[in-house]
């Protein structure tokens, strides 16, 4: 039987079979990272990002399909991370504003919201490169309204999708000459071609291969990102103790509802506030001291549903193993003018950041980029009236660009790349002047330093005229891994010889939790012997993977 009209109620079905299809396969998309380093996290930021849209499609199942398209572009905004998770955002993004209105949708429809889509994504990138997760959108979509022209039958023009998103995958290596180098296909291409195979299989009444339940965002974050997190703050430090949330559902005989309003009305109650709705519904995350008084206020607008209450001292005190709850939180956070939100990953990093002007620090970075919903929490604690986020990494910049927007304030995003251009472009901050013009003085002072990385290979392979074989120590400058050597510390000499020269005057060594005093004694002797007038400064970083990072000046 043919499928010539798609609903809401089995749309959201595809969308939850997508989520499941590239859960089971997240490792294997990972896999496909181009270099051998160990932070090779497309399918990861693909999977938590596909599966914050499908919960909040779960929590929206309704035949209206416009209103779960929207359900689905809201969860995956929130839950964006990494470069490939912000593209798929945006694919979903301008698919669903093209149906918003939509009760149902034809085969040629869809096709077509397909294809806006990936207009969408390719205006969000500002320098879309072709033979990647772009351009297996835009073929598989291009076949997919081709074929609407002819079929109506939505499993015929899904096929059509999927083969054609196949063999344009099987294309990116002849369009990206990296991935014919080092033999793959391209990752964030792959992670869509499951999804659209999870699409196909629930037209066709199927089950996705290796299915389980679709999996909890609290398992997926606390496996990728917390572990230790509680570690670094006390009991008594949390101010609001009630992680709150709930849904209301709008009645006409209940007050009406600004969302704007609405926002506003609820930050008087706490923080780490969140409101997303649409015309039936208002989502609500909250930490509050008077959980029940948010409740009443949210009451006033319609029916309340999906209510959870956490208290968040209990499972602090649970998970640092603290006996009993410790005294009253302090005063609150008085609201500053300019704040600084950065990124890194390792706590002597951090603390590094922390001393020389920033305000608050997200743990990210490499295997662990964090979600626009992360920033935007991390923006909104700093009770700041304009606020500069600084990646530090250039999977995390277009997320951070998206919490930018989502945020209705003055704010900013300094595109750095690395930890060192995150330093200089902290030191180079001017609280004097405007949110722009510190963006380009900091953006232009980010550009002056060079740095360079020692990891370690996760396989054996070749990429750019480097012969690397598994386990290796590789130096990576700029990005490009310039050598390679089973001695970690030889590696580090050959790097620090292709980035310092006659203008060089200062060198900073980062070195990571699995390098000893004694090693970094070692290079800091070989800098001082060959390189007499370069001033060097050290700093434990405590970096997980990266053994050095190297700034140079």
């Amino acid at each position: 039987m043919s499928i010539t009209s798609l609903e809401g109620k089995r749309f959201a079905q595809m969308v939850i079979q997508g989520a499941t299809q590239l859960s089971a396969n997240a490792q294997l998309v990972d896999a496909l990272n181009v270099f051998p380093v160990p932070d090779g996290d497309t399918g990861t930021n693909m999977n938590l990002s596909m599966t914050s849209g499908a919960k909040e499609v779960q929590n929206h199942i309704q035949d209206h399909i416009g209103n779960v398209a929207t359900a689905l572009s809201k969860g995956l905004l929130m839950g964006a991370r990494g470069n490939s998770g912000v593209i798929l955002s945006q694919l979903f993004r301008g698919f669903g504003k093209a149906i918003e209105g939509k009760e149902s949708l034809s085969s040629a429809e869809f096709a077509n919201a397909l294809q806006i889509g990936v207009e969408t994504a390719y205006k969000a990138v500002m320098k879309p490169v072709e033979g990647t997760i772009l351009t297996v959108a835009k073929d598989a979509a291009r076949k997919g309204v081709t074929s609407a022209e002819t079929e109506t039958d939505f499993v015929k023009v899904m096929q059509a999708i999927v083969d054609e998103a196949q063999a344009s995958l099987n294309r990116t290596p002849d369009l990206l000459p990296v991935l014919k180098e080092v033999g793959v296909v391209d990752s964030g291409g792959q992670g869509l071609l499951f999804v659209y195979e999870g699409f196909l299989a629930e037209l066709k009444g199927e089950k996705v291969s290796n299915q389980s339940s679709l999996p909890s965002m609290n398992d997926l974050v606390s496996a990728e990102h917390h572990k230790a997190a509680q570690d670094f703050m006390s009991t008594e430090d949390i101010e609001f103790g009630y992680c709150t949330e709930f849904m209301v559902r709008f009645e006409e005989d209940k007050q009406s509802f600004a969302e704007e309003d609405f926002r506003q009305d609820l930050s008087k109650f706490g923080d780490s506030l969140l409101v997303i709705s649409d015309d039936e519904l208002a989502k609500v995350h909250i930490h509050s001291e008077q959980p029940g008084d948010v409740l009443t206020y949210g009451h006033q607008y319609g029916s309340l549903i999906n209510i959870k209450i956490e208290n968040m001292r209990q499972q602090h005190s649970s998970i640092v193993g603290e006996s009993k709850p410790k005294a009253a939180a302090p005063a609150p956070v008085m609201e500053v003018d300019f704040a600084i939100v950065t990124v890194s990953m390792g706590e002597g990093i951090a603390q590094l950041f922390k001393s020389i002007g920033a305000t608050a620090v997200i743990e990210g970075g490499q295997t662990m980029n964090p979600s626009t919903e992360d920033i935007v929490k991390a923006v909104k604690e700093v009770n700041a009236k304009k606020v500069i986020i600084m990646p530090n990494n250039k999977n995390i910049i277009m997320a951070a660009e998206q919490a930018a927007e989502v945020l209705d304030m003055e704010v900013a995003v300094v595109p750095t790349k690395t930890v060192p251009q995150g330093m200089a472009a902290l030191l180079a901050f001017n609280p004097t002047a405007s949110v722009s013009d510190n963006r380009k003085l900091m953006t232009e002072a980010s550009k002056q330093v060079k740095t360079g990385q020692v990891t370690f290979a996760v396989r054996d392979t070749s990429i750019d005229g480097v012969s690397i074989a598994k386990d290796d120590f590789m130096g990576i400058q700029e990005g490009k891994i310039v050598i390679s050597d089973s001695d970690r510390q030889k590696s580090a000499q050959s790097l620090l010889r292709t980035m310092l020269d006659e203008d060089s005057e200062i060198l900073t060594i980062l070195y990571g939790e699995d390098v000893t005093e004694e090693d970094v004694r070692s290079l800091i002797e070989y800098v001082e012997e060959h390189y007499e007038d370069v001033e060097v400064e050290v700093h434990n970083g405590k970096q997980p993977l990266y053994s050095y990072i190297f700034s140079v000046e």
